[in-house]
């Protein structure tokens, strides 16, 4: 994990950006972090942790990283980096479900609009069967091929499999439709089969990061941390000596809505405006927002020594802000804080949204034990 630069001849960087999501931060800064407090053996949690970056920075560095996650479109890419099948096997599994979508050419035609304008025939009949027969959840080999998928089912036109649409985020299915009507863009014709294989080599081109015991959970912290401490127990691992996370921050985006089209490959509903999962409305609803964070940090420190380290990154909002402070000062009320104010030098990702108002930034809450104060 030691190259740093922008580019891919290592197997950490050719698997550290899968895939596109929101809000997630650099895998340099998780390095750095890791680096500075703690030791090779040591354990990191992360109970937020979205596509795993802090667990995958963390195994590769030679620690134990565990997470929980609530979105499976975050788990799938985590647990992907985490414990990739054989290239073999993912190259076997695609060609095997081309084979399969022959049988799904009559479903493809009676899907929404928005699908006929997005993917080419031959695509729509590949995702259909991609979304009935891998078992992502299972299999190590499925979860691979769906995490892939997930990295090129949207985006520029002739790097996706999509019409033009943008990468990180899903549009809206009518906000999307009147834009490829109007400029007249039409789904890329490609051939499934080569466009994936050549993205599948170049992923596995460098290697691999072997979990060796790190893992990431899929569901909610609240109930999952119990779980965490369990496995700690029976698998004899020692108690994290750093919780390294960013909450979700309040009212920013919405987790679902936003991957609704991955979601929806991944077996969910094809409507992008039903809301999916009973706790999204805990990142737009003040007390349930603050609970949340409670909770989690209040569970997660009956997984972490004594001398851990806890290092949250939230947004500088005040009232984000002031909430997961409140949170870490309680679950932590023997440490040290400092704050570390991050002012954001390029716009941010909702800027690309159409959200141009200014942005604070974000701020880094360090609690240190007494003891490693200096």
């Amino acid at each position: 994990m030691a190259d740093s630069g922008k580019t891919f001849e290592t197997a950490a960087k050719r698997w550290e950006g899968v895939g596109p999501y929101y809000a997630m931060f650099p895998i340099r800064f998780a390095d750095a972090v890791i680096k500075k407090h703690t030791a090779t053996g040591d354990t990191v949690i992360d109970p937020f942790a979205g596509r795993g970056t802090a667990v995958f920075s963390a195994t590769g560095l030679g620690r134990l990283g565990f997470g929980i996650e609530i979105s499976p479109v975050g788990w799938v890419y985590a647990m992907a980096k985490l414990g990739p099948a054989p290239q073999e096997q993912v190259d076997q599994r695609m060609r095997d479900i081309i084979e399969g979508s022959r049988g799904y050419a009559e479903q493809a035609r009676s899907l929404p609009k928005f699908f006929t304008l997005c993917f080419s025939p031959s695509v729509r009949r590949f995702l259909l069967a991609a979304r009935e027969e891998l078992d992502w959840r299972r299999s190590a080999c499925d979860r691979t091929l769906m995490a892939i998928l997930l990295v090129y089912l949207h985006g520029k036109h002739g790097q996706a499999l999509s019409n033009q649409m943008r990468q990180t985020k899903a549009m809206s299915p009518h906000y999307a439709v009147r834009w490829w009507e109007k400029n007249g863009t039409r789904p890329p014709a490609v051939d499934v089969a080569e466009f994936l294989r050549s993205r599948i080599h170049w992923r596995y081109a460098k290697g691999v990061i072997r979990a060796n015991g790190s893992r990431v959970f899929l569901g909610d912290s609240t109930a999952l941390l119990t779980h965490l401490a369990r496995h700690l127990r029976e698998h004899k691992v020692p108690k994290a000596k750093l919780l390294l996370t960013s909450p979700p921050y309040f009212g920013v985006t919405d987790y679902y809505y936003d991957q609704w089209l991955r979601l929806w490959l991944l077996g969910f509903q094809t409507d992008a405006y039903v809301t999916r999962g009973p706790y999204q409305g805990r990142f737009t609803h003040a007390d349930r927002y603050k609970s949340l964070l409670n909770k989690v940090f209040h569970q997660a420190s009956k997984v972490v020594a004594d001398d851990a380290v806890i290092y949250v990154r939230t947004s500088k909002d005040p009232f984000t802000r002031k909430a997961t402070l409140d949170a870490v000062l309680s679950a932590f009320p023997r440490k040290c804080l400092t704050e570390r104010f991050r002012p954001f030098r390029k716009p941010t990702q909702t800027h690309l949204f159409g959200d141009k108002t200014p942005k604070s930034g974000e701020v880094d809450l360090v609690l240190i034990p007494t003891s490693k104060r200096k």
